[in-house]
């Protein structure tokens, strides 16, 4: 399987930093061309965002550089996966932590990944960047990790209670501001023609899965520099709709 990608990332019109965070890597292996992607969010209302979130691509690129390439010599376990990547996790929350306590400040970050490999894809997910598969239709691949999914989960609130409520960002889980971190995980089958987008919060606030659709889905994404104007086309929409958050989206299109 090969890939066509595309990155984007915007400072947005409120913060003075960008704390979001992206990686997009791929091997020849011998069992052929593998793709791995990451969007870490530095938490906006806390110091130093930008380092958590850059601190946590790092470990990822060297865990993909360094480690993953034994796994696949070795033969490729899907549990295996899931306990490196929660391993790094742990660790890269107990340095970004051990960072804020030097700095007498408080910062974290979320993490999306997305490793697809042969004709299968993994996806891990910290808080509430998220991942979207579009076939047919835009799908949440991932559940945020926040207050107001919980109450949702619960049947206290509603979809449109929690897009306006104040708690909306929230997190329950934040690597390097909670003590216990636990990794959501989750994989499925791929094919040529699907399209996954990794996204920060500020990326899909605003924006419909219909209008992410109409811009990403497979037929539309015919080539990179579509998929970079289509990009910058939903950017200048968050942000005339007032999104004040940063801004950020990989596209991985499968060929």
């Amino acid at each position: 399987m090969d890939f066509l990608t595309a990155t984007w990332t915007d400072v947005g019109t409120k913060k003075k930093t960008n704390q979001d965070s992206m990686l997009v890597m791929q091997a020849e292996t011998k069992v052929g061309k593998v793709l791995f992607a990451s969007m870490c969010d530095g938490m906006g209302g806390l110091a130093k965002g930008e380092v958590a979130s850059a601190t946590m691509v790092k470990a990822l690129a060297q865990w993909f550089t360094e480690e993953f390439p034994a796994m696949v010599e070795n033969g490729f376990e899907r549990n295996e996966l899931w306990h490196q990547w929660s391993d790094l996790i742990l660790d890269t929350g107990d340095r970004i932590a051990d960072y804020g306590a030097m700095k007498h400040c408080n910062l974290g970050t979320t993490a999306v990944a997305l490793l697809i490999i042969g004709n299968d894809y993994y996806i891990m997910n910290v808080g509430d960047s998220r991942v979207y598969l579009l076939t047919d239709n835009c799908y949440q691949m991932t559940k945020d990790q926040t207050y107001v999914q919980r109450e949702i989960d619960e049947g206290r609130m509603t979809v449109e209670q929690a897009f306006n409520d104040p708690q909306r960002n929230v997190l329950l889980q934040c690597i390097g501001a909670s003590r216990t971190v636990i990794p959501d995980f989750s994989f499925g089958k791929t094919s040529p023609q699907q399209v996954f987008m990794l996204c920060c919060d500020g990326f899909r606030h605003v924006v419909s899965p219909r209008e992410f659709y109409q811009a990403f889905n497979p037929q539309v994404l015919t080539d990179k520099a579509v998929m970079v104007k289509n990009l910058q086309d939903i950017t200048r929409l968050n942000i005339a709709r007032n999104e004040d958050d940063n801004i950020s989206c990989i596209l991985v299109k499968t060929l």
